[in-house]
């Protein structure tokens, strides 16, 4: 069985075996991409772990809630940047949702976290990689607007529906008073809102130095 498939293979036109070569090589490529990523992912959902653990600033609000600074969406949208939207959202969303498992007072708002760090991914991924193309070759002022309204669309989105999402969690699923939920959520607005501007600063400037870095170590990737 071995000597006739060796044969055949043999007795094929030289082309054929270059395609196949080249099918073959592409395939192995693929795979060594799809498992960087995976990598580079845990990576990113571990600096977004990490950014809320460790490095907030809890903020206790009226009526009993807890709200927060902290960067760890700046990772988020970061990363959807470097990787795409879905690896990018993932990351954030297993990261931050981690860390709220973690910690007895956020315990509860996990399931929440989970589904808006990921569209948080998603939207600013779709921004810079289907619209604005930033993975192709630009000047860096094309880079520089493109990922700054990246940021602005995954984080703008997140100051819109983390209160209100939050709001609607707190009232309808954890029962809390609707009075307490609306200020818990006003407070919240104030923070997601002043995490954005600072989140978009931090993820424009490291984003600029990381693009040249990535393509000369060989991580960066076409999307």
């Amino acid at each position: 069985m071995e000597e006739r498939r060796y044969r055949e293979q043999m007795e094929q036109p030289e082309g054929a075996k270059k395609r196949q070569e080249r099918r073959g090589a592409a395939r192995g490529e693929g795979q060594r991409e799809r498992l960087h990523k995976l990598v580079l992912t845990g990576l990113m959902a571990a600096l977004c772990y990490v950014a809320f653990a460790f490095l907030k600033i809890p903020i206790p609000t009226p009526g009993g809630g807890m709200t927060a600074l902290h960067i760890g969406n700046a990772f988020c949208v970061l990363a959807a940047l470097i990787l795409g939207g879905p690896c990018g959202g993932l990351a954030g969303a297993i990261g931050m949702s981690i860390a709220d498992v973690m910690d007895p007072v956020y315990v509860v708002s996990a399931p929440k976290t989970f589904v808006l760090k990921f569209l948080i991914g998603l939207i600013s991924g779709l921004v810079a990689h289907r619209i604005g193309h930033i993975t192709e070759e630009h000047d860096k002022k094309y880079i520089f607007k493109w990922s700054l309204f990246s940021s602005l669309a995954g984080l703008g989105f997140n100051v819109i529906m983390d209160p209100l999402a939050g709001y609607l969690y707190k009232t309808y699923f954890l029962g809390i008073p609707q009075d307490a939920s609306r200020i818990m959520a006003t407070w919240a607005a104030g923070a997601t809102a002043l995490n954005a501007a600072v989140g978009t600063v931090v993820v424009v400037l490291v984003y600029a130095a990381l693009r040249p870095i990535l393509k000369q170590s060989g991580q960066f990737f076409r999307i």
